[in-house]
């Protein structure tokens, strides 16, 4: 059997939407179970606060990474991703993700027993989810949606319709086209030292230039990473070109 368990700010919206299709068939036949988790059950205030603003400004708020990390803990005993039990990944939800593919998807229905699925929020989460608590970021396409809720419906359906027993005698299959564009940078919100992980010094600097071509190679890098197909498209400047090749060296590519 597989296990999602869904952390979100809105619980309600997944109230009826498993209720369908393949999914409710795997659910009845016993192929998967789904627990959907409210994340404000894990803040330590009184007004429940999932957000803060984002260190070097900017529009829009940022998760905070406390509630997501003690959600994650108490769900399966782990403090960071090399702690989760054999079988178990997490998932963050994000647009700068990699791109969720029938690969992945084969991927996670063949080798999970548990998927931890984030449903990201606001401007972003705190990039320290990624770095050390997500086992996976992935995204659905190439634009952006108010929240993960809608892209973690998909990821489950994607995924329990590879399981084995899932579809009967259905069979479908989705092609799916993007345009092109460069991931967006990282965000951290407070606080600036969360376990030992520090938020990047030039956020903290007030020193708006610096901020701007921090941000800018970090996009670079997280497409270079995730997306690398999306920058034979991408309208790069010469400045974008050095910074590549700036990163390149640095990751030893």
């Amino acid at each position: 059997m597989l296990r999602f368990d869904i952390i979100t700010i809105f619980p309600d919206f997944f109230g009826s939407v498993f209720d369908y299709g393949i999914v409710k068939r795997a659910r009845a036949a016993g192929l998967i179970e789904i627990g959907v988790h409210d994340l404000r059950r894990w803040t330590s205030d009184r007004h429940r606060t999932v957000d803060d603003r984002p260190f070097g400004g900017g529009d829009g708020m940022v998760m905070k990474p406390e509630p997501i990390f003690a959600a994650v803990e108490e769900l399966t005993g782990a403090r960071s991703s090399r702690e989760l039990p054999e079988g178990t990944r997490v998932i963050l939800l994000s647009p700068q993700g990699r791109q969720l593919t029938q690969r992945i998807a084969a991927e996670l229905a063949a080798n999970a027993q548990r998927l931890i699925v984030i449903c990201g929020r606001y401007e972003g989460v705190d990039e320290r989810v990624a770095q050390a608590l997500a086992t996976d970021e992935l995204s659905i396409g190439d634009y952006v949606l108010s929240g993960g809720e809608p892209a973690a419906v998909i990821l489950v359906d994607a995924v329990t319709r590879l399981l084995p027993g899932a579809l009967g005698s259905e069979t479908s299959a989705t092609h799916e086209s993007f345009s092109a564009g460069v991931l967006d940078h990282p965000h951290y919100t407070r606080p600036a030292d969360f376990r030992g992980m520090r938020v990047p010094e030039v956020l903290l600097s007030g020193h708006h230039a610096r901020i701007a071509s921090w941000r800018r190679k970090e996009a670079l890098r997280k497409t270079l990473r995730n997306r690398p197909d999306l920058l034979a498209r991408a309208p790069l400047s010469e400045e974008d070109r050095r910074l590549l090749e700036e990163i390149k060296r640095e990751e030893g590519l």
